[in-house]
């Protein structure tokens, strides 16, 4: 753990001097590359905003930390007290609860097109407690590889099972039926979102609170987040906007995954404006932090 620490403290400060060298994106690429202009990043948070009333703009600590290329009333994005009422471990795999839909099953039901080899694993198909755990199963695709940089979530499936539209009323909601033995006291946590300038990509911080509003150690923290992603795709970093370090999802494939995901809604007939870059953010991030139920935007239709 302190090994990775150092390491993940030393791309810290590498990737902080060599945003300051890197100009600021002024050419809209969002459909070609899946990057946003800071302009761009202004829209798709009023547009979130203007959805999810949770969530609100947001200023920076102090004078020397404002960055000139956004609005100084519009640093980043922040929503408070975000439940978390189970840990990871509680979402482990059962094999009682899965169900296997055929890749035309599921192109069936959301509309795209099915491929008759292959399928998809619904883990918790049978699990009215937690509904379908697709994020939770889609966030074990960006597992490491042997040199320490992430791999690409494969993001086929998620457009083809419906991960972007989540109909379920249950997915996430803790079961009022057990003895209150069994059931974790609630965390919460306030999300951050800034926009990252060297990766030209909205970036997550998160901060977690116990019961007593105390905060979380980040090892505490990290019991939240998908065994695959702690301390690896999760990072510990220096804040853009607040003089602080918090755990934040590392922005380095995320253009990549947007760029997929556009591509997938275009060849599905739903092309997506950059208005809506956000609300499809938050939606695929939900792989790395399944437990924390900040998505509110599921009810939303892309």
């Amino acid at each position: 753990m302190d090994l990775q620490n150092l390491v993940n403290n030393v791309k810290s400060v590498s990737l902080s001097v060599a945003e300051k060298f890197t100009p600021v994106l002024k050419e809209s690429k969002f459909r070609e590359t899946g990057v946003l202009t800071p302009e761009e990043f202004v829209t798709a948070g009023d547009n979130l905003v203007h959805h999810c009333p949770t969530w609100s703009w947001a200023r920076a600590s102090d004078p020397s930390r404002v960055r000139s290329f956004l609005p100084e009333n519009k640093q980043y994005l922040i929503t408070r007290n975000v439940p978390c009422h189970k840990r990871c471990r509680q979402m482990e795999y059962d094999q009682s609860q899965e169900k296997i839909l055929t890749s035309m099953e599921v192109g069936a039901e959301e509309g795209f097109a099915g491929d008759e080899d292959g399928g998809w694993v619904d883990t918790h198909h049978y699990n009215q407690e937690t509904g379908s755990s697709q994020a939770l199963e889609l966030g074990q695709e960006m597992n490491e590889d042997d040199d320490g940089e992430e791999e690409a979530l494969d993001l086929d499936d998620l457009v083809e099972s419906g991960g972007l539209e989540d109909p379920d009323p249950n997915r996430f909601v803790a079961a009022s039926n057990k003895p209150t033995s069994e059931v974790e006291r609630p965390r919460t946590y306030d999300l951050h979102i800034c926009y990252d300038k060297y990766y030209q990509v909205p970036r997550l911080y998160l901060v977690g609170y116990d019961e007593n509003r105390r905060p979380l150690s980040v090892e505490q923290t990290y019991e939240d987040f998908s065994a695959d992603h702690a301390n690896k795709t999760i990072t510990v970093e220096s804040h853009t906007s607040l003089d602080c370090d918090m755990p934040t999802v590392h922005p380095c494939k995320h253009a990549e995954m947007m760029k997929r995901l556009l591509d997938q809604y275009a060849e599905s007939g739903k092309e997506l404006g950059v208005h809506e870059y956000l609300l499809l953010f938050l939606k695929f991030v939900q792989a790395v932090i399944p437990t924390i139920e900040y998505d509110y935007t599921r009810a939303i239709q892309l």
